[in-house]
């Protein structure tokens, strides 16, 4: 790849992952009904909402599922994978390829931020358990919605809490049964550099 095709496709995949960020965050957001109030949510309200209330407007929420904000980040994915193909290879991926690859992309960034998150929960709450950061109550509103159903069926034993371990191997099942998919679809080698998230 020439110098220009690797500078576009550098420029492409990081503002591409930075927006597709903000939005599953946007989602996550939602899911969990975290405080829209903290400085972070309006960040990121503020980035995602002028593509998301348009698109509100033509795919309505389910269940209190933000589906907008779902379709969003496959779009954001998809455009970004043919994008990232025109600038490295001057063609288009098989847009139905390419949508597979977007969803892949989606679904491993999502689970990423949970497993991140998560790891970032259990230190504070080791090293600053009183901290009122707004980054960390809104991380620790995020994490709920994932925490709480594993704490139901693992409650904690003796004040020691186990159920962030299966939160981890669940997540990591999840890894393996992607990275499977993504083989079935073809995305192999060099060609997870074109899918932001993945």
């Amino acid at each position: 790849m020439d110098p220009l095709a690797q500078i576009a496709t550098l420029v492409i995949q990081t503002v591409a992952s930075i927006y597709l960020f903000f939005v599953v965050i946007r989602f996550f957001l939602q899911l969990a009904r975290a405080d829209f109030y903290n400085p972070i949510s309006q960040a990121v309200v503020k980035a995602t909402n002028p593509v998301l209330i348009p698109l509100r407007k033509i795919i309505p929420g389910l269940f209190g599922i933000d589906m907008a904000a779902l379709v969003l980040a496959v779009i954001v994915g998809f455009v970004a994978i043919e994008l990232n193909a025109l600038a490295a290879a001057q063609t288009i991926i098989n847009p139905a390829r390419a949508l597979f690859w977007a969803i892949i992309g989606v679904l491993k960034l999502a689970t990423m931020i949970v497993f991140v998150g998560l790891i970032i929960t259990i230190i504070v709450s080791w090293v600053a358990p009183y901290s009122s950061h707004p980054a960390l109550t809104l991380l620790n509103q995020l994490m709920e919605p994932v925490r709480a159903p594993f704490a139901r069926i693992i409650p904690p034993m003796g004040g020691l809490d186990l159920s962030p371990i299966f939160i981890f191997l669940t997540v990591q099942v999840i890894w393996i049964l992607l990275d499977w998919a993504a083989m079935k679809v073809g995305l192999v080698g060099g060609l997870a550099q074109f899918v932001p998230g993945y």
